[in-house]
């Protein structure tokens, strides 16, 4: 879809060289990477996907546990992640393979293919390379075009999101994205001031579309809005309800299937996928004694999500609302064979 006129010299210098979004980026620091890799305890000879690829952070550690006998497929969309892949495939102890794709799509493609990994792994949400890209604008933080793509060869951008959908549409997407509590009068406000081209613009009508004291404390106040706009901009919901049951399908019993998440919205899908496999009889409880023959699927790993330490969100402020639930394939789903 066509920007307006007077953006298209800005929108353009969005599209730089993925070197350059590297050399951008700071330091990658993988979250939960050692509580990740006990609780999937990769052992060599074992495959394994990672859905987010990302920095390679989680990737590094399990493949030298499963090393040179062991295959390590990575997924992820971003063209900048390629790049690092191949860095990380020539040095990494494994076998590896890339799959530049959303990881939902790359799921179903490996499942096509009839691959049966021992592990499955997703590192959900943005990496920090993406957020200090200032010119992906994902972030508040800069002033920059508004893009938020994560796959830069998709044509749907935050641009033509808020400038072009109505009201109503973009009220909602700032409700069910971002549980924004003002998502109409901010939706009024981006309305009220298009075309917007700009991440400081966004957040200018963020900030005018809510309250006075809403706008102070509980972080910064156009977080929410951001959040939703790229979850709307990447499908980012969609793709985890379409991956986590393609995944598990996957598996053989025995299988690890691992997620780490970074808002209510992710870690409540997460919860709820793993739960309801590991549940049991599901009869009415008046009746004495089982009729559905309903058995679990899975033994959660985790209880309660794992967070990360004192020491990890000291070094790693971002890691501060990780969330990582893992869950073992005890038996096959109806219709699938062990």
């Amino acid at each position: 879809m066509a920007l307006p006129a007077e953006r298209i010299e800005f929108a353009g210098d969005r599209h730089l060289s993925r070197a350059t979004l590297i050399e951008m980026a700071t330091e990658h620091k993988p979250v939960l990477a050692a509580e990740l890799s006990e609780l999937l305890s990769p052992a060599p000879g074992e495959t394994a996907v990672d859905c987010t690829f990302g920095g390679g952070g989680h990737a590094r550690r399990i493949a030298e546990a499963i090393g040179p006998t062991g295959t390590l497929v990575c997924v992820d969309r971003d063209l900048a992640a390629e790049e690092r892949f191949e860095e990380f495939a020539a040095e990494a102890a494994c076998t590896t393979r890339f799959l530049g794709i959303d990881f939902a799509a790359g799921l179903r493609a490996l499942r096509g293919e009839g691959l049966r990994p021992d592990m499955v792994y997703l590192d959900l949400g943005m990496s920090s390379m993406q957020v200090d890209a200032w010119e992906r604008g994902f972030s508040y933080s800069y002033d920059a075009p508004l893009d938020m793509r994560m796959d830069s060869r998709q044509r749907l951008t935050a641009a033509d999101i808020l400038n072009e959908w109505p009201e109503a549409r973009l009220a909602q997407v700032l409700r069910r994205f971002g549980e924004e509590r003002y998502a109409g009068g901010i939706a009024r406000e981006i309305v009220r001031r298009r075309p917007l081209a700009s991440t400081a613009e966004l957040v200018d009508a963020a900030k005018a579309g809510m309250p006075a004291s809403a706008r102070f404390g509980g972080g910064h106040p156009a977080k929410r809005t951001f959040q939703a706009i790229r979850t709307a901009v990447n499908g980012e919901l969609d793709s985890i309800d379409d991956a986590l049951p393609t995944a598990w399908a996957m598996l053989p019993v025995g299988g690890r299937l691992a997620a780490i998440s970074f808002h209510s919205l992710e870690d409540r899908r997460v919860k709820r996928f793993l739960a309801e496999r590991s549940r049991g009889c599901v009869c009415p409880p008046e009746l004495p004694i089982c009729v559905c023959g309903r058995e679990p699927e899975a033994e959660l790993l985790t209880r309660r999500a794992v967070a990360p330490g004192t020491e990890e969100m000291a070094s790693n402020p971002r890691s501060k609302s990780a969330h990582l639930r893992a869950a073992v394939k005890v038996a096959a789903s109806v219709g699938e064979s062990a």
